[in-house]
């Protein structure tokens, strides 16, 4: 009897948030290394997360990355990896690979995971609805490095989105998006997803990876910062405690909340059930970013 009581308290936790929700637009960036995981019921308990969403009213919107992926397949197309400031080089050939493995591959089997679990999804290329700007980088010494297609987001069209959300349908979109060249680009999830976000206006934006948050010390999971603010990031990139792959979704995320999004988390997707702990529980897990 104690269990189900338990149980109970737990559903009735999660009332409030529940209440507040309803019909509002949550975007999930779901990314890392729990993607590719060999046990089904790690990939089941992401989309049973999302089924969730769906049934508790909220309207979820699942940008998603695939880098292991990637790589996998131009290995198997005998091209090296090369990376550029943590950007993947890509040339003509491998961002066909790129596209076809992100929109081709990944994205449906995301989508037939929700389906399986009971919810309604809809595939979208990046391609389709976003565009994107080259990205430009520069060595320290100021020398100008070319990425090849690589683009940064700059631009949605919210319309398929917009439609799904109105038939209760969870759009899936992958980071690859149209140059002005007409060229498609390989783009960051990381802000694709906060681009994504600030064109729906979302009231949350949740980064899903293999890490549990920021933390003051990468070895030291308890060392995980609960609540940051955006006037904080500054300081916390220059110690190097926001450094590497965690930039630009960093960087995504305050740009987001200048935006406008309520609140940006980072959760570990290899805890179970992370994105529901995040949203429906008055402690939450991982690292919450406001203004």
């Amino acid at each position: 009897m104690n269990d189900l009581i338990h149980k109970a308290a737990t559903l009735l936790e999660a009332l409030p948030y529940m209440q507040k929700f309803r019909d509002k637009t949550f975007v999930v960036k779901y990314g890392g290394s729990f993607m590719d995981s060999p046990d089904p019921e790690v990939r089941h308990a992401v989309a049973r997360d999302v089924v969730f969403l769906e049934a508790a009213g909220i309207n979820p919107v699942v940008v998603h990355g695939g880098g292991k992926a990637i790589t996998r397949a131009l290995n198997s197309s005998g091209m090296e990896t090369q990376f550029v400031q943590g950007m993947r080089v890509t040339d003509e050939k491998s961002v066909a690979i790129v596209d076809h493995v992100l929109s081709r591959e990944i994205n449906p089997e995301i989508v037939e995971l929700i389906h399986r679990n009971g919810g309604k999804a809809r595939g979208i290329a990046g391609t389709d609805i976003l565009t994107c700007r080259k990205l430009e980088l520069h060595s320290e010494s100021g020398e100008k490095l070319d990425p090849g297609y690589v683009g940064v987001v700059v631009a949605v069209n919210t319309g398929p989105l917009i439609e799904c959300i109105r038939d209760h349908v969870t759009p899936v979109v992958s980071p690859t998006a149209v140059g002005i060249d007409g060229h498609v680009y390989n783009c960051n999830a990381d802000v694709a997803a906060a681009q994504v976000a600030i064109a729906l206006k979302a009231c949350r934006l949740v980064f899903m990876s293999d890490v549990a948050g920021l933390m003051t010390n990468i070895n030291d999971p308890e060392s995980i910062i609960s609540r940051l603010h955006v006037d904080q990031v500054p300081n916390l990139k220059s110690s190097g405690v926001i450094a590497a792959g965690m930039i630009p979704k960093v960087d995504s995320a305050v740009e987001a909340i200048r935006a406008g999004i309520e609140k940006v988390s980072f959760v570990d997707g290899r805890l179970q059930h992370s994105v529901l702990l995040e949203i429906f529980t008055h402690k939450g897990v991982g690292t919450e970013l406001v203004l």
